[in-house]
């Protein structure tokens, strides 16, 4: 009996975390958006994931498959400020993070804060705007923080930075950097909806008249509860052994034979916190293997590179990460 007392104590059972209160709000912001937005199951739930990751997000596919007016919805759900930046050739770095103004009565610059001073920030086509521009999202993005005329400025919690681009129309863009990629917790590939949804979709858009889908959302999540819900995700238990899992996946990408670049550390942590964050959507307090494979192609499918035959043959890096996943012994 003392060994089975023991074995209760190590494991802590007395101590799970509660998080109904996360479970119910998560369906609530689902509940709203379905409102409007029918099918993008996986696209909802990966933003819910990245906003309790403390991460950004990359959003590509096609004109009109409703990833501006997702985002736009998923924003409004939460009781916080919202900005949007649409990206331009011609758009200057302080078009986005602000600029010094001088004060005539005062005789001194002030600083005047930019749009990207918000809470959650939608960047609409990230790669119209040139390398200038985009490296000015560099040090908001991962030290949430800007640093103008040697004075820092501190963004406000939560920061969350959601960016579109269009993978079609490539004529009067520039790609963005793998650095900057790497600042992205996830990159989310939107497709088309199915002819059931795209019928669903059409009922919606005719049952709705003249109203604006932003007037059928209405805030469910404080940013209270937001903080909370973040610092209960970063309880969430690991065993020592899907540390080992997460480091042989990130370690298979950059010694690969298909692929010329493989994942940082950087990636390595967004598996892990990632997949803390979808275990907390399952009311579990713990990571399971599933939960990490959940997380690979969002986050490692823009941080590897495939090798130049590879890219040639039109192989896709998901391809090669399905590989990597099936060569690495699951964790029992």
């Amino acid at each position: 009996m003392e060994n089975i007392e023991n074995s209760n104590e190590e494991i802590h059972f007395d101590n799970r975390l509660d998080l109904s209160d996360l479970k119910k709000a998560v369906e609530s912001i689902k509940a709203e958006l379905g409102k409007v937005i029918i099918g993008q199951h996986e696209f909802v739930e990966l933003l819910l994931v990245n906003l309790l990751s403390n991460g950004h997000v990359l959003i590509e596919g096609v004109p009109g498959i409703a990833k501006t007016i997702t985002a736009k919805l998923f924003a409004k759900s939460i009781q916080t400020g919202f900005s949007r930046i649409q990206f331009t050739p011609d758009l200057m770095p302080s078009d986005v993070l602000g600029t010094s103004i001088f004060n005539m009565k005062t005789s001194n610059f002030e600083f005047k804060k930019g749009p990207i001073f918000s809470n959650v920030v939608l960047i609409d086509e990230i790669n119209r705007a040139p390398a200038k521009t985009q490296s000015a999202l560099f040090e908001v993005m991962e030290e949430r923080q800007i640093t103008m005329d040697g004075n820092k400025y501190t963004m406000d919690d939560p920061f969350m930075v959601i960016a579109t681009q269009n993978p079609l129309e490539q004529e009067g863009t520039y790609a963005l950097p793998e650095a900057q990629l790497d600042r992205f917790l996830f990159k989310i590939n939107v497709g088309y909806p199915s002819t059931t949804e795209e019928v669903l979709i059409l009922k919606s858009h005719h049952d709705r008249k003249m109203n604006l889908p932003l007037d059928q959302i209405n805030p469910v999540l404080t940013v209270e509860s937001l903080r909370k819900f973040k610092a209960q995700v970063q309880e969430i238990r690991i065993e020592d052994k899907l540390f080992d899992y997460i480091a042989q996946l990130v370690e298979k990408t950059r010694n690969h034979p298909h692929l010329y670049l493989g994942a940082s550390p950087r990636a390595s942590i967004a598996i892990m916190n990632a997949a803390k964050a979808f275990a907390a959507l399952a009311g579990r307090d713990f990571i399971i293997p599933d939960d990490i494979k959940k997380t690979l192609i969002p986050v490692l499918g823009h941080r590897v590179i495939l090798s130049p035959e590879r890219e040639m043959e039109g192989m896709k890096p998901e391809t090669v990460i399905d590989m990597i996943v099936k060569s690495v012994e699951v964790p029992r």
